[in-house]
């Protein structure tokens, strides 16, 4: 949802977006010009372990963070290629499943509930961003802001969305306007005014047409 004082008719359709939490580092591959939050914790995960020689991390997969996986890849014997796949992060005692499953577990866990403009409970039916508010703060402990408008606001981007993202939508022509949680393989869970809540097909020609980018939260 847009703004509480907007009106979200298009369709009927509603979309979800993420604010404040994020899947754990671990659940996607990350390579050398990727720009996501995993690459912050991996940077860190690798300072940790003396690695890392940069002075700050950032979400930038660049050039310290490649020299520093080829460096860790090298000591631990594994196929030095600089890219953090599943070899990398299980020599980094990385298991990035836990947050995964338990988020995609409580966004699935509501399905059918019943859509209700400004509804942020399951007893009197959700909104596309009282869905999300629910989802996040149950599964991870996070608190999103109340609107689309401002979650979008508080995210951090990314090149692709991984489970636990929130992706957005532009449904009226002016701006994120609608948002779910996006929960692998191209599907993503959201509280529809038609349907209530339900999943969809990111890259079906609906929503791909309105689809604006994802963001990640921590």
């Amino acid at each position: 949802m847009k703004k509480l004082t907007a009106g979200l008719a298009l369709a009927g359709v509603v979309a979800f977006n993420p604010a404040t939490g994020h899947a754990a580092v671990g659940d996607q591959t990350l390579e050398p010009g990727t720009t996501h939050a995993d690459v912050q914790e991996l940077q860190e995960i690798l300072d940790n372990k003396g690695y890392f020689s940069y002075s700050k991390t950032t979400t930038y997969y660049g050039d310290y963070t490649t020299d520093a996986v080829k460096k860790f890849q090298e000591a631990k014997g594994i196929t030095v290629d600089g890219i953090a796949g599943d070899e990398t992060f299980k020599a980094l005692g990385v298991d990035g499943e836990s947050n995964d499953s338990n988020i995609v577990e409580v966004a699935k866990k509501y399905e059918g509930t019943k859509y209700t403009w400004g509804g942020e409970t399951a007893e009197e039916g959700f909104d596309c961003s009282g869905y999300l508010n629910q989802v996040f703060d149950e599964a991870e402990n996070i608190d999103l802001p109340r609107t689309v408008d401002e979650i979008y606001s508080e995210g951090t981007s990314v090149d692709e969305p991984a489970v636990g993202d929130i992706v957005f939508f532009n449904l009226e022509g002016d701006g994120p306007s609608h948002a779910g949680v996006y929960v692998g393989n191209g599907e993503f869970w959201h509280a529809s005014s038609s349907n209530g809540v339900t999943s969809d097909d990111l890259n079906s020609s609906y929503w791909s047409d309105k689809y604006i980018g994802a963001k990640s939260y921590e």
